[in-house]
C-alpha cells in the first residue's frame, strides 16, 4: 500500500512538471494552447498522445533511425547555441558534457552496430537514452554517464592520449611537409621539360 502511494505520488509529480513545462511561453506552447482551443482537449493530452504516437513510430515506422538521431541532434544542438550565447558557463559545460557523452555513445554504436541490428525496439531505446541524457535536470543521463565512467577513463589514460595526439600531429606534418617537397620538385620537372621543348 505504501508503495503504490509512492508510484501514485511519483507520477504526480510527473504530471505536475510536463504540465507546468507544457504552459511555459515559447512556441511549442503556442502551437499546443491554438490546438487546446480548437478540439477542447487539455494540452498535457495532447502532449501524451504525440508522445505514445512518436514512441510507435520509433518502434515500427519507416526512417525511425533518421527520427532518432534527429530527437538526439536537434535540440541538444539548439541549447548548446543558446547557451554559446548566453553569459552562464553553466550551461556551456552541461551541453558539452552531452556532446562528450554523445560522442562516445556514437562510437561504440559505431563498433557494434552488427549486434545493435538484432535488438527488437532499438532506435526507441535509443531515443529513451538520448532523452535521458539530454533532460533537463541537474543529474540527467550525460552528467551520470560523465562523471561515473567517461571523465575517470579519461583522466586515467590523458598522458597516453596527449602522446598519441602529438606523435599524431608530428606525422601529419611530416607527411605535409614531404607533399610539399615532391609538388614543389614536381613542378620544377615539368618546368624543366617545358623548358626543353621550347
Amino acid at each position: 500500500e505504501k508503495t503504490m502511494a509512492a508510484v501514485k505520488q511519483s507520477v504526480e509529480s510527473w504530471k505536475n512538471k510536463l504540465e507546468k513545462l507544457l504552459h511555459e511561453k515559447n512556441g511549442f506552447s503556442d502551437v499546443l494552447e491554438k490546438l487546446e482551443t480548437k478540439t477542447g482537449v487539455k494540452r498535457l493530452y495532447i502532449a501524451l498522445g504525440a508522445i505514445a504516437l512518436l514512441i510507435l513510430y520509433l518502434m515500427v515506422g519507416y526512417g525511425a533511425q533518421f527520427l532518432c538521431n534527429f530527437i538526439g541532434f536537434l535540440y541538444p544542438a539548439y541549447a548548446s547555441i543558446k547557451a554559446i550565447e548566453s553569459r552562464q558557463k553553466d550551461d556551456d559545460t552541461k551541453w558539452l558534457t552531452y556532446w562528450v557523452t554523445y560522442s562516445v555513445f556514437s562510437l561504440v554504436e559505431f563498433f557494434s552496430d552488427i549486434f545493435l541490428f538484432w535488438i527488437p525496439f532499438y532506435w526507441l531505446l535509443k531515443c529513451a537514452f538520448l532523452t535521458w541524457c539530454f533532460m533537463p535536470t541537474q543529474n540527467n543521463g550525460s552528467t551520470i554517464l560523465y562523471y561515473r565512467f567517461i571523465r575517470p577513463f579519461i583522466l586515467r589514460h590523458q598522458d597516453k592520449i596527449d602522446k598519441t595526439l602529438d606523435e599524431a600531429k608530428d606525422a601529419i606534418n611530416e607527411a605535409k611537409d614531404l607533399a610539399e617537397d615532391m609538388a614543389q620538385d614536381e613542378a620544377v620537372r615539368r618546368m624543366a621539360d617545358s623548358a626543353k621543348l621550347d
